[in-house]
């Protein structure tokens, strides 16, 4: 029996040519509206550079899952996460736990570490032996198909 990847990892193309149009000065607000005129259209951006800070150690993973629903993170979504990285409390990090991967915010309390999921159904995971954990990458932003 076949069973689905917990987490699928791409790696960032750097030799990408491609540029994206950015509109500048125009900012879209999500309360009143802006004036149209205010806008222009600057030189193309590359998404590479905008997003990828470290590209030797950066990868895209896509989200299986809802455990981390709560922080904005969905099935699906794309997540850019840099290896490099060392987490913080407000780092969401990719984990491996017991040879599974696990997306999860590291949180430290007495001598302890916590792996806290985005979503109240999903218990926390308490490790008790740090040599358990392997903090994979931190994510960095994350893509959402709308």
């Amino acid at each position: 029996m076949k069973t689905e990847p917990k987490l699928v990892i791409y790696p960032i193309e750097q030799s990408s040519e491609v540029r994206v149009q950015m509109i500048e000065e125009a900012k879209v607000h999500a309360g009143f509206p802006s004036p149209v005129q205010d806008a222009y259209i600057s030189q193309p951006i590359d998404l590479n550079k905008e997003l990828v800070k470290h590209p030797a150690s950066t990868f895209i993973v896509k989200v299986i899952g809802i455990s981390m629903i709560d922080e904005g993170i969905d099935d699906g979504d794309m997540l850019v996460v840099d290896r490099s990285l060392f987490p913080t409390e407000r780092s969401i990090a990719v984990c491996v736990v017991e040879g599974e991967f696990a997306l999860k915010r590291i949180i430290q309390r007495e001598g302890r570490v916590v792996l806290m999921s985005g979503n109240k159904d999903y218990p926390p995971i308490i490790i008790d032996d740090p040599s358990e954990l392997q903090v994979w990458g931190v994510v960095q932003w994350v893509l959402k198909k709308k």
